[in-house]
């Protein structure tokens, strides 16, 4: 089972466990533009060689946006739903625009904005469970796999950045391995000594740092006269 696991992930398709605590919602079959082989870019509808080589010359797209102004063109509007529900490039709950909301096939501007009503996430669960309330279970996983949630550095747990696409136990030991991050100069800084820069660009879409508990207390105001 996680050999078939790995071997997935490896291929480019995001695949996450459901007893984890997932911040990238579960599928198994979407693509991943950044992680695809040409080999599996080429089962997209309406791609040819031509761009498929572009695409990956180009990458990492660090945006649902940036990946759609890019098809546009190459790939008529009206057939770019057919390929987002082949491809696609997970966007953050918290902060995806309206327009990246509307790219997602079948959501409407009334979905879009109950997307954004119950900002902020502080996990998937809550994603399930207020998007419940508008379709059926079946609609709400479809739904789930074109979202993720930001990990946070210090705190996530090694399962959750397991979920990361494209991440195995060698560099999930490596975020854990410099532990306290106090910036993502410092997270850029140390991954940057295993990969690439446009690897590292491609992690720091799914991290995050949030302020520490102490940063976070408000300061005694002053007593009144």
């Amino acid at each position: 089972m996680m050999l078939r696991m790995r071997t997935l992930l490896a291929s480019g398709v995001l695949l996450v466990a459901g007893a984890v605590a997932a911040q990238v919602g579960a599928n198994k079959t979407l693509l991943d533009p950044n992680l695809a082989s040409r080999e599996q870019l080429l089962t997209v509808p309406h791609f040819d060689a031509a761009l498929v080589d572009a695409l990956i010359e180009e990458r990492p797209f660090l945006t649902m946006a940036a990946l759609d102004k890019r098809l546009r063109g190459p790939v008529a509007a009206e057939q770019l739903p057919e390929v987002y529900a082949k491809l696609w490039l997970a966007i953050d709950l918290n902060a995806a625009t309206r327009e990246e909301l509307l790219l997602i096939p079948g959501v409407g501007k009334k979905m879009a904005h109950e997307f954004e009503e119950y900002r902020p996430y502080d996990g998937l669960p809550r994603f399930r469970r207020e998007i419940g309330k508008y379709v059926d279970a079946t609609e709400v996983a479809r739904l789930e796999q074109y979202v993720y949630l930001r990990l946070d550095l210090n705190t996530a747990t090694a399962e959750e950045f397991a979920t990361i696409p494209g991440v195995g136990k060698k560099m999930v030991h490596e975020f854990l391995e410099y532990r306290p991050y106090t910036d993502i100069a410092q997270f850029r800084r140390e991954i940057g000594k295993y990969v690439d820069e446009k690897e590292v660009a491609r992690l720091e879409r799914y991290v995050k740092l949030e302020p520490a508990a102490a940063d976070k207390v408000e300061p005694k105001s002053e007593p009144k006269d």
